[in-house]
């Protein structure tokens, strides 16, 4: 994809995205799933990435079969990931960054992410960066999470634009998935899990960190707003 972009907005994937989450989630879930004694629990961790909790229970089950203390176990996880998270949370490598240039640039941004509205609020504030977003859009507004395009389909409605001039960045593969099928712009910066050959085709660009998101879009056409223009 060459050439300019029409960018009415950027919409962005909280966890593994904005903030290192990821790494302590996968913490804290296999270490809960080895307490109670369930095998492979690094691989069942990366199959959760970007998926919303109740698919993540099924997928469970699934793996697991149907007496999966998942109440138990997700308990557990909830006590070791606050306990991660409560002594501090990283923000990812050029989010500052990005942040300022699209507030200069008087381009608006939400939070698209496949976590509870309780959850992201927390993430945010643990991070500091709470005050930045105007618009939160989560799990809990959707019937539908990631991968299905509905949550991005929502978050171009509440910031008043089309889809199709929205550019989304994600870690995951799911998140991807979601982004391309609503229409927009897909950006992926792998956290975890690399990205699957479908889903590089369904991206405008892989790129390694929010660093080089910034210089893409300033590439394609982000500049900053003059005084008295309007978006």
């Amino acid at each position: 994809m060459t050439g300019n972009w029409q960018i009415d907005a950027v919409l962005l994937d909280m966890d593994g995205t904005l903030l290192d989450t990821e790494p302590s989630y996968v913490s804290a879930l296999t270490g809960a799933l080895d307490a109670f004694g369930y095998a492979d629990a690094t691989a069942a961790c990366h199959a959760l990435i970007g998926i919303p909790g109740a698919e993540c229970e099924a997928l469970l089950r699934a793996r697991y079969g149907d007496t999966f203390p998942f109440a138990d176990v997700i308990a557990s996880f909830r006590l070791r990931s606050d306990e991660i998270f409560q002594a501090g949370l990283q923000l990812k490598p050029g989010m500052t960054e990005l942040l300022d240039a699209l507030q200069e640039a008087g381009c608006p941004f939400a939070i698209v992410t496949s976590t509870s509205r309780r959850t992201a609020e927390r993430h945010l504030a643990f991070g500091g960066i709470r005050a930045r977003f105007d618009t939160l859009v989560t799990c809990d507004d959707v019937a539908r999470g990631k991968p299905s395009p509905d949550i991005y389909l929502l978050a171009a409605e509440r910031l008043g634009v089309r889809p199709q001039a929205c550019v989304a960045v994600e870690d995951s593969n799911p998140g991807i998935a979601a982004a391309h099928a609503a229409g927009a712009i897909a950006i992926m910066v792998p956290d975890i899990v690399p990205p699957t050959a479908e889903t590089r085709a369904k991206c405008a660009a892989v790129l390694p960190d929010l660093h080089e998101v910034l210089a893409m879009l300033r590439d394609r056409g982000l500049s900053a707003r003059r005084p008295g223009e309007r978006r």
